[in-house]
């Protein structure tokens, strides 16, 4: 290890330190454990998504922590989600891409609002980014999103939960969309896209619309893709 990189890898571990103290004195409410206030990956995953500002590291931790505990996402399961799950409008793909990253597929033609309750649908969309996250592999970090819009009319518009999944992945998993890819999106959802650019936030800069084709031809090898793009 160069000696760079062991002055920041002690920088990290002070700064770390320092969040575990603000958390414990200003948040003492908060669980303890994998994802929670003492969780050292966990903070320096933040830490690194502030720039390493500690303030700014703790207002957004401790909100995560709290939602996570509050959502109940440690106790999403297979079987919790199963109704809304066999409706396949959201699944994660058992390949990993050509860059070794985990994908969720979204199918926006099966989502009909109203279908459900929403918490229904939030807790679909949770379960999928934590079960995507949980294959990735080692050194990988992020994952790559695939929203299917053959077939998407007006009724599957829903402004409302497409607000709650990027506030999620803004709030809850910073850093963990590499990429989102808008797949033969039809002239219909322009006007959508527009309403909900604003919402996205820095994630508008990761979207890519394009083909099936494209998706089949470059992000796949031939004997991973998915059966919906074949």
């Amino acid at each position: 290890m160069s000696g760079e990189k062991k002055k920041r890898k002690y920088i990290n571990l002070q700064l770390v330190a320092e969040v575990k103290e603000k958390l414990g004195k200003e948040h003492s409410t908060l669980p303890l454990g994998k994802y929670g206030r003492d969780d050292e990956e966990m903070i320096l995953w933040y830490l690194k998504d502030r720039k390493y500002s500690v303030k700014d590291a703790v207002s957004k931790l401790s909100k995560a922590i709290r939602w996570r505990h509050e959502f109940g996402v440690s106790e999403l399961s297979e079987e919790s989600i199963k109704s809304v799950a066999e409706t396949r409008k959201a699944y994660v793909h058992d390949f990993l891409d050509v860059n070794g990253r985990p994908v969720l597929i979204v199918d926006a033609s099966k989502h009909i609002p109203g279908e459900f309750e929403q918490y229904e649908d939030e807790k679909l969309c949770v379960f999928m980014i934590e079960k995507a996250l949980s294959k990735l592999p080692s050194g990988k970090q992020e994952i790559l999103a695939v929203i299917d819009l053959r077939g998407f009319r007006t009724q599957n518009a829903d402004i409302k939960f497409l607000t709650f999944v990027f506030d999620a992945l803004y709030y809850y998993y910073p850093r963990r969309l590499s990429q989102v890819l808008f797949v033969d999106a039809p002239f219909i959802y322009r006007p959508v896209w527009e309403l909900i650019k604003p919402l996205v936030k820095s994630y508008a800069s990761l979207v890519r619309f394009c083909s099936a084709k494209t998706v089949k031809e470059e992000y796949f090898a031939a004997d991973t893709v998915p059966a919906n793009f074949k």
